[in-house]
């Protein structure tokens, strides 16, 4: 028996979540700091981060801060699922999976900020504390990924449903 599919990411947040992904890689493993591609795709990032944060307020469903925002009670109410083994399913972001999304996102932010410090701002240039920042946030963000995908494989095994595909396809179970 299936259950009844529901479309759950809009189109914005699958580009954000891949189109920052796949910069955080290329500027992470492949890209040099300082190097044209390097800067570009983190400007890149920034702009997609505004895009998403704004999307967060006049989008529409899951993408909205307010269908997840982790308030201490939402998280409170996760956590102790989680702790005894019961099902906690919900159609958009658990709150543990918002927490953690919107860190990823506020090291972004930061990376882009001192990225820009570091480039655009002679005040910072060769500031080793800016330097430091930059790459902390960075090798931080990836411990996040790490994290982000390992819970959505361990949800997915949880709730029996592939909670990745929801990213590409936009469309979830529905939850009742």
């Amino acid at each position: 028996m299936s259950q009844e599919k529901v479309l759950l990411w809009d189109p914005l947040v699958r580009i954000f979540h891949w189109s920052i992904a796949g910069v955080f890689v290329a500027n992470y493993w492949f890209n040099e700091a300082g190097e044209k591609w390097h800067e570009w795709l983190g400007y890149l990032a920034v702009a997609f981060l505004i895009v998403r944060f704004v999307w967060g307020f006049v989008g529409q469903g899951a993408a909205r801060w307010s269908d997840f925002f982790p308030t201490y009670t939402r998280l409170k109410q996760h956590g102790s699922a989680l702790i005894h083994r019961k099902p906690y399913h919900r159609l958009g972001h658990s709150p543990i999976g918002a927490l953690v999304m919107i860190l990823m996102m506020l090291l972004i932010l930061v990376i882009g900020v001192s990225g820009i410090m570091m480039e655009e701002i002679d005040y910072f240039w060769g500031e080793d504390w800016v330097q430091d920042l930059h790459s902390w946030s960075a090798d931080a963000l990836l411990m996040l990924v790490g994290v982000h995908i390992l819970a959505a494989l361990f949800e997915s095994y949880r709730l029996k449903e592939n909670l990745p595909l929801s990213m590409i396809t936009g469309k979830r179970n529905r939850v009742d």
